[in-house]
């Protein structure tokens, strides 16, 4: 039969998923039957995409991820390796809470670092960044840097994911390294004054121009 997305032989795709254009799935993944996956995507080694989970168009997601029923990732999210993922916040052996599996919604551009756990029944902004190890146990606003046990705010940072440095005297914020300007319009929430978050980016700015090294080098 002829599809439309890439499978390794070693992976199993369930009958019953919808998988979209364009979609990579390596070596030792299983798809359940009711996934819904977009186009574009790419599922690295040892990922599993349970019944019920629906993700959007290049989402990326690295070795070692498991995907659990209650989950949606829209587009362009990023699910670092062996992060992990919940449904059930008080999870015991002999009780069967198959019914009362909690939401967790990633949403549009976020970004999960490695070995980081998200506690179910949240929602992570657009564009946030949970950074490496940190243990999100709230919902996250857009364009939040999270950090620690448990994670806690520790800036703002672009969509292009560089962290963003102080407020000008106007209360703008520009990206180093795309100069797209951001503001807190209210206290808590954040946005860009250059595109819409629903937007994508334009072509020519989904290329990064400089390693991230070199931006804080210049900040300092």
């Amino acid at each position: 039969m002829d599809r439309t997305y890439f499978a390794h032989e070693s992976a199993y795709v369930d009958e019953g998923c919808r998988i979209g254009k364009g979609t990579k799935i390596w070596h030792f993944c299983h798809v359940m039957k009711g996934a819904v996956i977009g186009e574009r995507c790419i599922f690295g080694q040892n990922v599993f995409v349970a019944d019920g989970v629906v993700i959007g168009n290049n989402v990326k997601v690295q070795n070692n991820v498991s995907i659990y029923t209650g989950t949606t990732v829209e587009d362009d999210a990023f699910l670092g390796p062996s992060c992990v993922l919940t449904n059930v916040s008080n999870p015991r052996s002999q009780i069967v809470r198959h019914e009362l599996y909690e939401k967790t919604l990633i949403r549009r551009g976020a970004t999960v670092g490695a070995n980081a756990t998200i506690v179910c029944g949240v929602e992570l902004g657009r564009y946030c960044f949970v950074s490496a190890g940190a243990v999100v146990t709230k919902s996250v606003p857009d364009y939040a840097m999270m950090m620690g046990v448990p994670a806690r705010r520790t800036g703002w940072i672009s969509r292009h994911g560089v962290p963003l440095p102080r407020p000008d005297w106007q209360g703008v914020m520009v990206c180093p390294e795309s100069g797209f300007r951001y503001r807190e319009v209210s206290p808590g929430v954040v946005r860009c004054l250059d595109l819409d978050e629903e937007s994508p980016l334009p072509a020519e700015m989904a290329v990064g121009k400089t390693p991230y090294r070199d931006l804080r080098k210049a900040k300092q």
